[in-house]
């Protein structure tokens, strides 16, 4: 995907990010975006993640060195990108010893009291 200087900078930003939480922890798109310094832009983390590079990639980024299964939404339940996808996810998650439930639809759900990472800041 071509980007800009900026939209390029912006995602490496949020991979860094993302590179810090921590095993067997999950956050939300909306805490990354806070941490990166832009708290509305939520729906563009989805965005960076969606884009992330598999690892055959010749790239600094991608989808073995930055754990986008720790990224969940707000309501703590994986977003559903499709079955197959949130199951992978849920999957990731369950191997780091996160528990994954399901809730009365059939969504993938974290506990984030015990799963959470919502730090104020990164270093």
């Amino acid at each position: 995907m071509p980007q800009s200087e900026e939209a390029a900078a912006w995602f490496a930003a949020v991979y860094e990010t993302i590179q810090k939480i921590p095993h067997g922890r999950v956050t939300t798109y909306g805490h990354i975006a806070m941490l990166v310094g832009t708290p509305e832009r939520p729906r563009q983390v989805g965005v960076a993640l969606k884009h992330l590079p598999s690892h055959e990639a010749a790239v600094e980024f991608h989808n073995q060195n930055v754990p986008w299964q720790r990224v969940i939404n707000a309501k703590g339940t994986v977003t559903p990108r499709g079955r197959e996808e949130a199951g992978r996810q849920a999957a990731a998650l369950e191997a780091e010893g996160v528990e994954v439930t399901r809730g009365s639809l059939g969504e993938y759900q974290v506990d984030f009291a015990r799963f959470g990472w919502f730090p104020e800041s990164v270093d």
